[in-house]
């Protein structure tokens, strides 16, 4: 791989080579193990594998076409884009290596154990089942946490749906290198991680590039070309990947009921929920992006980090306590200074005053008024 002109990301935009089994042993059979097929997208193919060298276990995507000339070359380029700029958070799949082979694009990324959201989607029906409320709020604030750093980083993801949420279950108490990785945000006690992941139709905010992604999760504003407002549009498809976790039917790519979901309407939902986390994802999908929070805010939001409201609350009540003490504290300054003056005065002019005092009392008094009475005795002869 060389570099050459910049691409979207303002990253070298790299020129792929095709290289040949026969005259180049194959990198994938030389470092990896497949273990198994895990799983076929819009890519390509997904293998399990684990590499020889350091015994791990990783996803390994290969594009199901030779990229020259095909669709498939864009979609594999973004990606490796994508997880350049990115680096490494703990709700989006970490990225290690990629390299063209055999005149296929081929990506490394981590192995997540717990499969797609998707899988667990499907195995729900099967069972009848759906996410309770507790992990519904989990999943909505983990895939916020992975948004919000996509967004601050300038890129937008533009294809949030089930399959591209991955699951990773905790096996394990984190180790040093682990615990330094983790997100400050994320408080959750739960053994479950949720990642974002298929990073191939990710463009830039400023300068997109937009390709859009499944119809069934595609706010309408991006479909007229309106691109001032791109993060709003992964707000939009998260609301409808969690309320196909609470239970709601599959979603149509046309028709009536995705012109009702645009409109602003929550697809029915089978399980009862409280009202003001109904009302947040309704605001998810609010017909003007402008309305719809952004993941920053969802990641503080008193619905779903109810104990970062409590927070706010202590706060405003020590802020109150803060300035009655600040008001105690000037009063009590003022009354040392009145004292420290009174203190500082001239000794002349304090026997002064005293003088002043004492002649206003001696007024009152009668003159004699203390002194002894003398009484006189004629004796007569």
């Amino acid at each position: 791989i060389s570099h050459g002109s910049r691409n979207w990301a303002g990253l070298p935009r790299e020129e792929i080579y095709p290289l040949k089994e026969s005259n180049m042993v194959s990198r994938y059979k030389k470092e990896f193990l497949e273990l198994e097929k895990i799983g076929v997208g819009e890519f390509g193919s997904v293998y399990k594998c684990i590499k020889r060298l350091d015994g791990c276990v990783y996803a390994i995507k290969r594009s199901k076409r030779p990229l020259a000339g095909s669709s498939d070359e864009q979609l594999a380029l973004r990606e490796v884009y994508a997880h350049a700029v990115l680096g490494h958070h703990p709700h989006v799949v970490r990225y290690y290596s990629a390299w063209a082979e055999d005149d296929h694009m081929i990506i490394q990324n981590e192995h997540c154990n717990g499969g797609s959201l998707q899988d667990v989607l499907l195995e729900n029906a099967k069972l009848g089942q759906y996410f309770p409320e507790a992990e519904l709020k989990e999943i909505l604030l983990q895939v916020s946490m992975g948004l919000k750093y996509i967004h601050n980083s300038g890129l937008v993801h533009l294809d949030i749906k089930p399959s591209n949420i991955f699951i990773c279950h905790k096996l394990a108490v984190a180790g040093p290198a682990e615990q330094e990785e983790s997100d400050s945000e994320d408080e959750s006690s739960s053994g479950v991680v949720y990642k974002i992941g298929d990073l191939g139709h990710v463009t830039s905010i400023t300068n997109p590039q937009v390709e859009e992604g499944d119809r069934r999760f595609l706010a309408n504003e991006i479909l007229q070309e309106q691109y001032c407002y791109l993060p709003k549009a992964d707000i939009f498809a998260l609301a409808l990947t969690v309320a196909l976790a609470a239970g709601t039917a599959p979603l149509p790519h046309n028709g009536a009921m995705w012109h009702h979901i645009r409109k602003g309407n929550i697809p029915p939902i089978p399980q009862k929920l409280p009202h003001c986390f109904l009302e947040l994802l309704k605001l998810m999908i609010h017909p003007d992006p402008v309305e719809r929070p952004s993941a920053t805010a969802l990641t503080k939001h008193p619905v779903l980090c109810p104990s970062r409201g409590k927070a706010v609350q202590l706060q405003k009540q020590l802020n109150v306590e803060k300035c009655k003490t600040a008001m105690l504290e000037r009063e009590l300054k003022a009354a040392r200074l009145a004292q420290t003056l009174m203190k500082d005065q001239p000794l002349g002019s304090v026997k002064l005053q005293e003088s002043e005092t004492s002649s206003k009392q001696s007024s009152k008094r009668l003159v004699g008024g203390k002194s002894c009475r003398s009484f006189s005795f004629t004796l007569g002869y």
